[in-house]
């Protein structure tokens, strides 16, 4: 097992944008966000530190369409300074040593495309804490919590998906993204499977 001194969780988008009644909802996110909330206060000393990512668009081009084919384009969501942009409020005391924001100007699925208050990415900021491995968690699972645990493999963590603490746009997306990410190598378990 990894040494909790080198190891961070990352909460991936939970934002109420994703969730119930948000503007680009997926089925499931509140409940995910609960379940996320719940684990992080009873597994806080298993970690290092938290981060967490947020998508924060202001002006991202072709990802905003009202014609969406959500492939490529989506509903306007996750709007920089609006209340649905925020963490969700389950996770209000989750108490992050690193938050980055992305997508500020363009599509970014990422949270390694995001950066700090202080502009730093979110590479960095983990190696400056000593991390060297993440387990991630949020939504979705398909699209922003795959492209950034295959991020965070590629930059050479050590990477493991909470199967339970993440939920796809569709069940189908869900598959065909855990198919990409273990054929990557990433370790996908529920996150009772570890402790």
């Amino acid at each position: 097992m990894t040494d909790t001194a080198t190891r961070a969780l990352i909460v991936v988008d939970v934002q109420p944008t994703f969730c119930e009644g948000g503007a680009l909802a997926v089925e499931g996110g509140n409940a995910v966000a609960q379940r996320i909330a719940e684990f992080a206060a009873t597994h806080h000393s298993d970690y290092a530190i938290i981060a967490t990512t947020q998508d924060w668009h202001i002006e991202p081009g072709d990802h905003f369409s009202d014609t969406p084919d959500f492939v490529d384009s989506w509903p306007p969501h996750g709007v920089a300074g609006t209340a649905e942009a925020n963490i969700h409020p389950a996770l209000d005391a989750l108490n992050p040593a690193i938050s980055v924001k992305k997508g500020q100007y363009a599509a970014a699925y990422s949270g390694f495309e995001g950066t700090t208050p202080e502009g730093q990415l979110l590479v960095d900021a983990l190696r400056n804490h000593g991390i060297t491995s993440v387990d991630i968690v949020g939504i979705a699972e398909s699209h922003c919590v795959k492209a950034t645990a295959l991020d965070a493999h590629a930059a050479g963590f050590t990477t493991r998906v909470f199967t339970d603490l993440t939920v796809p746009v569709t069940p189908d997306q869900g598959a065909t993204a855990r198919a990409e990410m273990a054929a990557a190598g990433i370790d996908l378990q529920p996150s009772n499977a570890s402790h």
